[in-house]
């Protein structure tokens, strides 16, 4: 403080406006609304068209929407000349596109601000538009019009990209209409290190036909740069990036291959269930008890727990139950496993032991090697390529549901994917001047 040099108090200065070519002459301040007077800094006083010099002929008032002082919205009257040539007679107005665009209700500083809520804050459209003093669809098509041009619309946006996550989300619980949407992601930077993941766009419709029409839509340079492709169990999906993206590897995400197998443990737990006592478990049933037990890690459990398993499995019908938990939590130990070498020997092992000659009354057992051993290349391929999953997609999916949250819901998924996209999109630090 005591080195530091202030200049003198000023209100065009605090306000931001003389980056916009307004200069402040006069204000008044009332109960929920600070206005402003204003008027053009430069002075045109010579003919666009024929060079001559122009009196003023009268002014006009162009009312803008501010950047807010607090909570309180600020209105800017900016009294605009209007000039008549002396040579040619033509009558023309000064030039105010440097403080909002030809149309707009926001000024250039009211609708950074609003984008800087929007993505930052993650502030409701209701919420900024109420600080800015204007209406909802004003506040929302002037911020949708903004992001889609300044960030979404960015023709480097999708430089860079190495590894993709693909998933469906669903977007809307309603009896009738698409529910669901394909996602993808960019993994690249969870892959590097270097920050989150972000949300590179949103497709109505979950198959091979939707992943196929996008990633045929990327220009050349895009389909080479992409070396990876994380996903999940769907088919369409493997398809489609092995059509599109044929030098990239699929790599099987690890939660959903897991998935695979806790839910043959669950099919097997409810079948031997049903074929004990011709019912569905109950509370007091040792097979109903130990449902979350059996999905918990083995090296995770207590001694208390593993002496409930050790009951649990001395009942000679539940064997094949415990077949099923040996295999899940083998597959759980070649994942955790910290050397991905291992990991990899581990997992191919339990691939190659349940691929054939499962004995009978093991049928999710059968189901699951059959599955592990058409999807082994992506599997395994995970070892390679450690940190490549859609554990981050899932995260975003989660943040999408959040945003839908903050909405109260869409209707329209042209606005839902663009608000997504803003929302999700990474662009956090293209708005923030701290990041």
């Amino acid at each position: 403080m005591r080195n530091a040099t202030f200049a003198p108090a000023d209100l065009t200065t605090f306000t931001g406006l003389n980056h916009l070519g307004l200069k402040v002459t006069s204000q008044r301040i009332s109960d929920g609304l600070i206005e402003l007077v204003c008027e053009v800094s430069e002075p045109d006083q010579y003919c666009h068209e024929c060079g001559c010099w122009a009196r003023v002929h009268d002014i006009v008032v162009r009312t803008l929407a501010h950047a807010p002082m607090g909570f309180i919205p600020v209105r800017l009257h900016v009294q605009v000349r209007r000039y008549a040539c002396t040579g040619c007679g033509r009558v023309y107005r000064q030039d105010t596109t440097a403080a909002a665009a030809r149309g707009h209700k926001l000024s250039r500083g009211g609708l950074a601000w609003g984008l800087h809520a929007l993505i930052c804050h993650q502030s409701s459209v209701a919420r900024i538009a109420a600080d800015l003093g204007v209406s909802w669809g004003t506040a929302n098509a002037a911020l949708l019009i903004q992001g889609l041009t300044q960030l979404v619309n960015d023709a480097t946006r999708f430089d860079g990209v190495e590894v993709i996550g693909i998933d469906e989300h669903v977007w809307r619980h309603t009896k009738t209409g698409e529910k669901y949407v394909t996602v993808i992601i960019d993994l690249t930077p969870v892959r590097n290190g270097t920050g989150p993941a972000r949300l590179l766009d949103m497709i109505q419709g979950r198959s091979k036909a939707v992943f196929k029409s996008w990633l045929a839509g990327r220009d050349e340079a895009f389909r080479a740069g992409v070396q990876l492709v994380a996903m999940d169990g769907f088919a369409g999906f493997k398809t489609a990036a092995a059509e599109e993206l044929p030098a990239a590897v699929a790599v099987m995400d690890p939660f959903h291959v897991v998935q695979l197998a806790g839910d043959g443990l669950d099919e097997c737990r409810r079948r031997v269930q049903q074929e004990m006592t011709g019912r569905r478990g109950r509370k007091e049933d040792s097979l109903y008890k130990c449902r979350r037990l059996l999905h918990t890690g083995e090296d995770l459990l207590t001694e208390k727990q593993r002496t409930r398993l050790a009951a649990l499995f001395a009942h000679q019908a539940h064997t094949a139950v415990e077949i099923t938990w040996c295999v899940y939590q083998r597959m759980v130990l070649a994942y955790r496993n910290p050397d991905p070498a291992k990991g990899r020997t581990l997992m191919q092992e339990l691939i190659a032991s349940i691929q054939q000659g499962v004995p009978a009354g093991l049928d999710e057992v059968r189901r699951l090697g059959r599955t592990l051993a058409k999807r082994a290349a992506d599997v395994l391929a995970y070892f390679d390529h450690p940190r490549t999953s859609n554990g981050p997609t899932e995260a975003l999916n989660g943040r999408l549901e959040h945003l839908r949250g903050i909405a109260l819901g869409f209707r329209n998924f042209s606005h839902y994917a663009l608000r997504a996209l803003l929302h999700a999109g990474g662009f956090r630090s293209h708005t923030h001047s701290h990041l």
